[in-house]
């Protein structure tokens, strides 16, 4: 059977809400230790595997493991990667969203960074493989997370916290490894979810950046170049997507601000294939920045499906953004995808599981309405 490539023309982000079974196997497991880690996997495997039926059956070309083992979509990656160690403190909370906050948890550095040939989730991608019809694929934070989210003050190793551009350049060194890893047991559509390109078109957060001694535009460029740097030389046959969005926790969102002081160096600096961005609402600013994309085989996923809400958009009103979005970039590098995904962390969106369907089958219906196919 022949396996359809990316780009698409339908696509997500990645996670998915957890079920019920999933929900009260994993609090067993972590914070009550009365089931095994095994009896937690069956649960999760079940779980992954009608979460697979669920995007194949609604027609999507590709699918994940919506994210459904991981307790937070970037830091399960980055606990697992040489040189970090993740700490709880006693403080009130992690990281504030506009009407909630995640639990306080903190990623610090300890030493050089690296990633290890036993990363789990190069397993994760495997079980996805072993049981789809479909194009796999694993969403994975990118690079810049693991500097952005990391405090000042927890850049422990004394080279890094004296050199940002040596960690950086390591962290590039970290990513080409898993990149290669990735593409060795099978993956040919790899994700890295690079959020904090839009963090940085935020005047608050770019305020914020600049009082810590950080140019905001600085960042910006090394950040794709990390990007760059980690997915340069890859296989020909291995396609590269990146979302980007404004936080997304329990339908909550931290930043705002269009993408204009981010949009050229992520465009055209990243050598990334496939952009999923964030339009669901004003908070995104507008369509222009979709000029600088560069006229070829790179492929743009305007979110304006939101995963925050359960309110269903019509069809109409996509086509008329598509109409929009059609005068800045060539309507054929265009497809559709939701702005995010679904579920962010183990928590989750307000939204049901009902919702989440007609929203993942309103993506499919959009792509055959516009481009005729998926």
């Amino acid at each position: 059977m022949t396996i359809a490539r990316p780009p698409f023309r339908a696509d997500h982000v990645g996670s998915l809400l957890r079920n019920s079974a999933v929900k009260q196997a994993r609090r067993q497991h972590l914070d009550e230790h009365s089931i095994s880690r095994e009896a937690l996997t069956e649960v999760e495997d079940e779980a992954i595997r009608e979460a697979i039926k669920l995007q194949e059956d609604v027609g999507l070309p590709v699918v994940t493991d919506g994210e459904i083992r991981r307790s937070f979509w970037h830091y399960d990656f980055m606990q697992e990667l040489d040189g970090f160690k993740f700490v709880e403190r006693d403080v009130a909370t992690g990281h504030n969203f506009k009407g909630a906050n995640t639990r306080p948890i903190f990623p610090t550095i300890t030493g050089p960074v690296d990633f290890p040939a036993d990363h789990p989730m190069l397993e994760h991608f495997k079980f996805v493989a072993a049981n789809t019809k479909v194009m796999p694929k694993i969403s994975i934070p990118g690079p810049s997370c693991c500097h952005f989210r990391v405090s000042k003050d927890d850049i422990g190793h004394k080279p890094y916290s004296d050199d940002l551009e040596l960690l950086f350049a390591d962290l590039a060194k970290t990513y080409k490894k898993a990149v290669q890893a990735f593409y060795d047991v099978g993956c040919r559509y790899l994700q890295m979810d690079d959020i904090f390109f839009a963090y940085l078109c935020d005047p608050k957060i770019r305020a914020e950046k600049q009082a810590q001694g950080l140019d905001p535009d600085w960042l910006i460029e090394q950040y794709a170049k990390m990007m760059h740097d980690a997915i340069e030389g890859r296989p020909d046959d291995m396609v590269i997507g990146m979302h980007m969005c404004r936080g997304n926790f329990k339908s909550t969102w931290i930043a705002e601000g269009a993408y204009d002081p981010a949009a050229d160096a992520v465009f055209n600096k990243t050598g990334v294939d496939i952009y999923f961005m964030e339009y669901d609402t004003d908070r995104a600013g507008g369509l222009e920045p979709l000029r600088l994309l560069p006229k070829g085989k790179k492929r743009v996923m305007p979110g304006f499906i939101t995963t925050k809400t359960g309110e269903l958009e019509s069809l109409d009103s996509l086509r008329r953004k598509f109409d929009e979005a059609a005068k800045y970039a060539d309507l054929d590098q265009l497809g559709i995808a939701p702005q995010c995904g679904f579920s962010s962390t183990e928590e989750g969106n307000s939204i049901t599981m009902d919702d989440q369907r007609r929203k993942l089958e309103l993506v499919v219906k959009t792509a055959e309405a516009i481009w005729g196919s998926v």
